[in-house]
């Protein structure tokens, strides 16, 4: 049995109170029903006839709160903390009434109470059981508006308040604090800062923002950055296939050693929420329309190591911690933390400033999702029901997204009609893939709001406004930061991760046993 803590066992003392005064009240109703049908001459008092079923008030206190307890009234399980509370609390009401008058019914001779006055304390105590619950609810709403949360709305469900972000000052992470911040929701950003805080400048010093500057591989700042948090979105990691290429232990290291640390450290906090931020490129090359339960077909070590993160994510999986896996098509837009090696940014952006679009593999397919969406589809999968989005994995992106890159090609050109288009052949990129995004919008209330030709124009826009002038900076490139001499210092490894532990990277299978057998 999960041990109490401190609000457990003032929960189970008011309940103690609710379920002894219901029984109460119940044989005060009853008793001029009792009294009218008796045919003895000498009528007992008040007194006299609850003296009667003293014994009830023990009986009934040793049955219900046990059940209270299983229901996961002092511990708050998964259930308990459904948007099904009160059902849940209707339920164990209803179980304890009937096992106590079961034990009534094969206990006659010592444990006897009136059938009306058991319905009636059963019926006081699931109103009053349930109208705590609903009270708790709402001052807890209105401590926190009153404390300057603001957004946060009162029903009786699993919505986390409280959330961890991991690598949240990055190209979609600056995307999505402004979206949490705005909902409400209190934010704990653990970033390493390699690219700076200017990505989220304009929400710094925000009164619901918390920052960790840490390196999100510290198992003790990971911790620490756990305490009193309800859910977590990781979103760290190395992101490209030129930039896992650069140093493939490195690659295993950040992208899988330390999601593995991060889940276990909120599993171990009791946190169900854990939302992990994967990538439609594990589909690889496909003719096919693929949806989440497509074979997988991978061709980089990115797409193997975020694989082999959904594998271990998945056999953590329990009745208790149900991640949700987002895999996002092919990001374009501007962000905080703008990148300009992504196909459609750097497209626009040569089309632009060198007058040219050069397409390679004009037939291949990529589901493009501008940031904003993907920043928005977190957002939605924190604010769904954990039975929603729970122990899921969702694409994220729209269906008009799907395009090959010799379309997104020419749609640049429309919008940039001085710039030449230049089709060419391959590049030596083997993705090819179109996505269905069918099952986040059935699930969810999640709806992609931006175009691929609202996105170019995003772009075009920058450039014009003169936000953006050197597209080629390694500001906007992931490979090109990476590679810089300057930067070399912020990827050194602690010396306590084991680079021994990984011999051979060919495989997600192999990779994900290699870290699971440790």
């Amino acid at each position: 049995m999960q041990k109490l803590k401190k609000d457990g066992w003032i929960r189970l003392g008011a309940d103690l109170l609710m379920v002894n005064f219901a029984l109460f009240v119940g044989l005060i109703l009853s008793y001029p029903m009792q009294m009218a049908a008796r045919s003895s001459s000498r009528l007992p008092g008040m007194v006299e006839f609850l003296s009667d079923y003293w014994i009830s008030f023990p009986v009934i206190t040793l049955i219900s709160l046990p059940i209270y307890h299983a229901f996961g009234f002092y511990t708050r399980s998964r259930g308990y903390r459904s948007r099904y509370k009160i059902l849940i609390v209707l339920q164990a009401v209803a179980i304890s009434y009937l096992a106590f008058g079961f034990l009534g019914f094969i206990a006659s001779e010592w444990l006897v109470m009136p059938k009306i006055s058991v319905f009636i304390a059963a019926v006081i105590t699931a109103v009053m059981l349930a109208a705590a619950r609903v009270w708790s609810a709402v001052w807890h709403t209105f401590k926190q508006e009153e404390s300057g949360v603001k957004g946060t709305h009162f029903v009786l469900s699993d919505k986390p308040r409280n959330v961890v972000v991991i690598g949240g000052a990055g190209y979609i992470g600056s995307a999505l604090l402004p979206k949490l911040l705005d909902r409400g929701y209190r934010v704990r950003l653990v970033d390493q800062f390699m690219y700076g805080e200017e990505p989220i400048k304009e929400i710094l010093g925000h009164k619901n923002l918390e920052i960790v500057k840490a390196d999100f591989r510290q198992i003790d700042k990971v911790v620490e950055a756990m305490y009193g948090m309800d859910a977590v979105i990781h979103l760290g990691a190395i992101v490209g296939d030129p930039a896992c290429a650069l140093d493939e232990e490195f690659t295993i290291e950040v992208n899988l050693m330390a999601t593995r640390m991060i889940a276990e450290c909120a599993k171990g906090f009791g946190i169900s929420r854990f939302i992990f931020a994967s990538t439609c490129s594990v589909y690889g090359a496909s003719d096919h329309l693929l949806n989440e339960r497509s074979s997988l077909n991978p061709v980089s070590l990115y797409a193997r190591s975020k694989i082999a993160c959904e594998r271990v994510l998945q056999s953590m999986t329990t009745d208790t911690f149900r991640p949700t896996i987002l895999r996002f098509g092919t990001v374009y837009g501007l962000s905080g933390r703008t990148r300009f090696d992504l196909v459609i940014n750097l497209l626009t952006a040569k089309a632009i400033v060198d007058g040219k679009i050069t397409v390679f593999g004009e037939d291949q397919w990529r589901p493009f999702v501008h940031v904003d969406d993907a920043a928005l589809a977190v957002a939605t999968a924190l604010d769904a029901s954990q039975e929603a989005v729970g122990g899921e994995i969702f694409n994220v992106g729209s269906d008009e997204g799907n395009m090959t890159l010799g379309q997104a090609g020419r749609m640049i050109h429309q919008l940039v009609p001085s710039a030449e288009y230049l089709p060419s052949g391959t590049d030596g990129d083997r993705r090819n893939y179109r996505v269905d995004f069918a099952k986040i919008k059935q699930r969810t209330d999640y709806q992609a709001k931006w175009t691929v030709e609202m996105g170019i124009k995003q772009v075009i826009e920058s450039f014009n406004s003169g936000s953006v002038t050197d597209y080629t900076s390694a500001q906007y490139s992931n490979v090109k930061f990476l590679t810089e001499e300057a930067n070399q210092g912020l990827l050194k490894k602690d010396g306590v991760w084991l680079r021994s532990l990984i011999e051979d990277h060919r495989s997600a299978p192999d990779i994900q046993q290699k870290v699971t057998s440790k």
